[in-house]
């Protein structure tokens, strides 16, 4: 394989036994799915080393969740930058609000179709005695019933408290969202590169809002300290934006390009492509606009009179593939091992455990060498950049079939 730089997604899973998972996202390939007896740095190193050694790659980047014993290994064996995972600062946001509003709103809204039926009874009650007065006979008289403009008046607090809840609750889920449409390399709506501070502002804002909703509904003080667990991920995001940036910097320098066609790259070509990759993870008419605002910063570039086209059709082909392996350094999340984590759950469901090593080296084998995605390219291919031997000619090549049994003698 040609030696590339990779970025490395890393979790650990305890399917069938704690398992660590190592894969480079762009391509979906794994690295390392083995079981392990723990999961600090140590086991990490000893697991991966191996692993990498084998490949002609160098780790610029790894990005996972903040488990201490990953980000041990990163810094003091990987010796790379560390990105954090949007998804877990999420999802700690989600945890510490979204589910204690939605308990209220689901108590709130039980109080409305209980103060519905309280007032339904009194209208059943007040009824019949209008339409059929009759004599109270002996006894204690009854207890006075709620009277229509109590009941009517509960009612409408109830709804009010359950449109309020539900409101708060939007509104928290437009800030994570909101989070989300933040944290990119590129402004989705311009096309421009992002500075980071800028990002972390934007952030920090959404993140102050979600406070002062859960200090408003008076949250408890776990649910606090999960949203300050959230906000100390926001300078290391900073400080991913500002390695991806010295990266793309230092690898543009590296061309010698003239600075017409650098300034193309980093303003034009790089964000285009960046557009393109986020538009693959939207429907086709949610990611229709992104791929439009990409054609628009990348074709004039290449037509005659523009930036690139005084270069050679190959120059212009190995720029494009250039500004493409560039933007897909920002990895925001580690999804694809997340991804591999449910599906090793299914199949430890379905195969009835996957404690056997053999049975998770299958596995491996069959994601990085048989599974293919639309454009028909293995996780090998991608990650080797080279198709590699066909996985079933190989097996059948390397294993002795037994020869066909003889024919038993027929009974006299």
């Amino acid at each position: 394989m040609p030696r590339k730089d990779i970025t490395l997604t890393q979790d650990e899973t305890f399917t069938g036994g704690l398992c660590l998972v190592g894969s480079e996202p762009v391509s979906n390939f794994i690295i390392l799915e083995q079981l392990a007896c723990a999961r600090d740095q140590t086991t990490w190193n000893a697991l991966m080393a191996p692993a990498l050694a084998a490949l002609n790659c160098q780790v610029i980047q790894s990005t996972s969740d903040e488990a201490p014993g990953l980000l041990a290994y990163v810094a003091h064996h990987l010796g790379a930058h560390h990105s954090p995972d949007l998804f877990h600062g999420q999802h700690e946001l989600s945890k510490a609000v979204s589910a204690p509003l939605a308990t209220k709103e689901r108590a709130a809204h039980k109080a409305t179709t209980e103060a519905q039926e309280r007032l339904d009874q009194v209208q059943a009650h007040l009824q019949p005695a209008h339409d059929n007065p009759q004599a109270r006979g002996p006894g204690r008289p009854p207890k006075e019933p709620m009277s229509l403009a109590q009941a009517q008046q509960e009612l409408d607090a109830a709804r009010r408290e359950h449109e309020r809840l539900a409101q708060q609750r939007e509104q928290v889920a437009q800030s994570i969202r909101a989070i989300g449409h933040a944290y990119h390399f590129v402004d989705l709506e311009r096309g421009v590169r992002r500075n980071g501070q800028l990002i972390v502002d934007d952030i920090q804002a959404q993140m102050e809002q979600i406070r002062a909703i859960a200090q408003e509904e008076d949250l408890s003080q776990r649910c606090l300290d999960r949203i300050e667990k959230a906000e100390r991920v926001a300078p290391k995001m900073r400080a991913t934006i500002a390695f991806v940036s010295g990266y793309v910097r230092q690898q543009v320098s590296q061309l010698g390009l003239p600075p017409p066609a650098s300034f193309a790259m980093h303003a034009r070509l790089i964000p285009s492509y960046y557009l393109d990759r986020v538009a693959q993870t939207r429907t086709v008419t949610e990611g229709e606009p992104l791929r439009e605002l990409a054609e628009r910063l990348r074709a004039p570039l290449c037509e005659p009179g523009g930036t690139l086209g005084q270069m050679s059709a190959e120059a212009q082909d190995q720029l494009h593939q250039k500004a493409k392996t560039l933007a897909e350094v920002f990895q925001r999340s580690s999804s694809n091992v997340e991804g591999r984590n449910g599906y090793l759950s299914l199949r430890n469901h379905q195969l009835r455990g996957l404690d056997l090593p053999r049975k998770r080296e299958c596995l491996t084998a069959i994601h990085n060498f048989f599974l293919t995605r639309p454009d028909g390219t293995t996780a090998a291919e991608r990650f080797f950049g080279q198709k590699p031997r066909s996985m079933f000619p190989a097996i059948l090549a390397s294993v002795e079939l037994p020869p066909a049994p003889l024919r038993p003698p027929r009974k006299p």
